[in-house]
């Protein structure tokens, strides 16, 4: 589809997903809006929006949002286009002679993350409760850089005194920290450079994930949701109808993407297995296996928003229908 006319000029900042790439060179349009996709690193497109407010609309940590909206904070309009999503069964890593060898051994032990608030921190805490019954109140967290020190939590967070949180040292990360053993474990979305480099120091919790992971979404319907578009609620307010048009283009370059990838005569991507993968891909999730909307996913939405009060992040998290511009809740029907 070519590049619909010249409208209102909008920015967007996200990843360079497959699922935006329509958006990117010109095979979807936006209705009324000449649309400038600004590609970045979710930790930079999160902290510029959240701090600066320097685009119109832009990718959003799901945990960051729902603390705004149940702070009654109303600076951003969200949308239920769901740009990233991923299981966390293999984001947890264990130094090799911690004692830690299943998900119980957790407790009482000294557990890294980024910050406390991020979103794949939450979703791995509350798979870790509800499917292995571990008691988060027991664990220290650890937040601090990755790979660079001086990283800090996005938002101020307020939390119940049964949750206990440190930063690493000012100097340290979260990779040096595990194997120096300032840290048991790690949990992460970024695979950390000590398991990276093959050395054999640092294992994964769940060597097994791939099929943990399925067994998971067959058990619970969750394919945790990490991230959302937001658009600056001043662009909502001065030009209401950008929501929906925004959430219509972004639906409809997830399905142009997703359109023949298992068909084409040569492969799209660097993975040689391709056509395997997307065959149990339907298989396990059916034939949309990256659902937008609310409906789609009210459960999970529901199941996170337990997480956030659980884990003493928010008291009171705002109701689904809330987080979301009233123009994408329902679809106009012909």
């Amino acid at each position: 589809m070519a590049r619909l006319s010249s409208g209102l000029g909008l920015t967007l900042a996200c990843g360079r997903y497959d699922r935006v790439g329509p958006l990117v060179d010109g095979r979807v349009g936006v209705e009324g809006i000449d649309l400038n996709v600004v590609p970045l690193e979710p930790e930079e497109c999160f902290w510029r929006m959240l701090r600066f407010e320097e685009f119109d609309a832009a990718e959003m940590s799901l945990s960051s949002y729902c603390m705004l909206r149940a702070r009654g904070d109303e600076r951003f309009v969200g949308i239920p286009a769901f740009l990233s999503r991923s299981f966390r069964h293999s984001s947890i890593y264990v130094r090799e002679g911690s004692g830690i060898e299943g998900p119980k051994d957790l407790e009482g032990r000294r557990v890294g993350v980024p910050e406390y608030q991020m979103t794949a921190s939450v979703w791995t805490r509350g798979m870790l409760a509800d499917d292995h019954g571990v008691d988060l109140d027991s664990i220290t967290w650890r937040t601090g850089g990755m790979e660079q020190p001086g990283r800090v939590e996005r938002q101020k967070l307020v939390v119940p005194d049964r949750v206990r949180i440190e930063p690493i040292g000012p100097e340290s990360t979260l990779s040096g920290a595990l194997l120096d053993g300032e840290i048991d474990a790690l949990m992460a979305p970024r695979i950390p450079s000590a398991f990276s480099r093959g050395e054999g120091r640092v294992r994964r919790l769940f060597p097994d994930y791939a099929e943990r992971e399925t067994d998971y979404y067959r058990r619970t319907g969750n394919f945790p949701i990490m991230h959302l578009v937001v658009v600056r609620a001043d662009v909502a307010r001065t030009h209401p109808w950008v929501a929906q048009s925004l959430y219509k283009a972004l639906r409809q370059a997830k399905a142009v993407a997703i359109e023949g990838i298992h068909e084409a005569p040569a492969l799209r991507y660097t993975m040689p297995f391709l056509l395997e993968a997307w065959e149990r891909q339907i298989e396990v999730f059916g034939a949309d296996p990256w659902p937008y909307g609310v409906d789609a996913n009210r459960a999970q939405l529901e199941t996170f928003s337990r997480y956030l009060t659980e884990q003493g992040i928010v008291e009171q998290s705002a109701p689904v229908e809330d987080l979301f511009a009233a123009s994408t809740l329902i679809d106009s029907r012909i």
